[in-house]
């Protein structure tokens, strides 16, 4: 798609966004940086937001901790240690409860909510990373096992967030599955198996696998998110799309070009919009509009940072969190972008 004109902030010396033709305002502006400590360095992985409380967690992968921010003013409040890879974070504020996924022990880690004291550690596989939770059962869905446990196959399990059991533990053909998405209105998950280059479709009531969708438009699928109203799933691929489904039919009907990369995709139903973090090259996300559930348009490429991968959206605030590691430009930051 042909980009009209690029936007510079001056501020932090850096191309802020490139907008699509016809658009008039940039969608994301950068508002601000939070600075991570001096020490924290190589890899990073999911956020999570804690609105109730102002709390934004980022998952510290090498540094083996998941880092605690102040969600408004941006202060780095402490660490959650004892974790050897920490990949996702969910926070359950009615328990009182963080569960953190830890890809290197192979288990669900439990803090307490307010001491971050550790309560529980629920036995999985090694590489435990993605989750999706189901606000009906209490149910927190995880991806683990497959190729670092040396198996051709991964694990798809359940942990209920209410005792703290492991609930469900099935088989599923492929060593990398990646994002899922729930649907709220149907018993349906779909997940990014990675390794067939498929998305696997798994009744939760039955957990049963009841389909295996191809992607073809691209390759590399490891993001997802849902418009259940308009049955649309969104498909983030590395080689530089966006795949998109009719979950009626599991068939393909577009790819949207985003830069290469994508780690995390968000679709916000109230705006109708697609966030895509991409941390190839100088690093950015892709903003889509959708007008229509087969009408996108392409409002910017927001410049973020190269390896800027993950992201998570606060609409209470209208912000858009994006994780930037150290680089030339100094310490690694999370970078808060007022969304417009």
């Amino acid at each position: 798609m042909k980009r009209l004109l690029t936007l510079t902030l001056t501020a932090c010396a850096l191309p802020l966004v490139s907008l699509s033709l016809g658009a008039q305002t940039a969608p994301l502006r950068l508002a601000a940086r939070f600075q991570m400590p001096a020490s924290v360095q190589g890899r990073f992985d999911h956020l999570a937001a804690d609105v109730a409380r102002d709390r934004l967690f980022l998952a510290a992968e090498s540094a083996h901790e998941v880092l605690v921010f102040n969600l408004r003013t941006g202060h780095y409040e402490r660490a959650i240690a004892g974790i050897q890879i920490p990949h996702a974070i969910f926070v359950r504020d009615d328990r009182n409860r963080i569960y953190i996924t830890d890809g290197g022990a192979g288990v669900l880690q439990i803090f307490n909510g307010t001491t971050y004291a550790h309560i529980a550690s629920v036995p999985l596989k090694v590489d435990a990373d993605s989750i999706g939770y189901d606000p009906t059962s209490g149910d927190l869905y995880i991806d683990n096992g497959g190729g670092d446990a040396h198996e051709s196959f991964s694990m798809f399990s359940a942990v209920n967030t209410v005792t703290g059991r492991r609930v469900l533990n099935m088989k599923i053909n492929g060593d990398t599955l990646e994002a899922m998405a729930l649907a709220r209105h149907s018993p349906l998950i779909y997940i990014n198996n990675r390794a067939l280059g498929k998305i696997s479709v798994v009744n939760r009531h039955t957990h049963a696998l009841v389909a295996n969708w191809p992607v073809t438009l691209a390759k590399g699928n490891v993001a997802m998110a849902l418009d259940e109203a308009h049955h649309r799933l969104f498909v983030g691929c590395r080689s530089g799309a966006i795949v998109v489904f009719d979950t009626r039919t599991g068939k393909e009907l577009q790819a949207l070009t985003i830069p290469r990369g994508i780690d995390d995709l968000i679709y916000d139903a109230a705006s109708g919009r697609l966030y895509a973090t991409c941390p190839d090259g100088g690093g950015a996300v892709a903003v889509y509009q959708e007008q229509s559930p087969d009408h996108y348009v392409l409002l910017g490429d927001v410049a973020s940072a190269p390896g800027g991968k993950n992201e998570v959206l606060v609409p209470a605030l209208h912000r858009l969190y994006v994780t930037i590691p150290p680089g030339a430009h100094g310490r690694g930051a999370v970078y808060a972008y007022a969304v417009n």
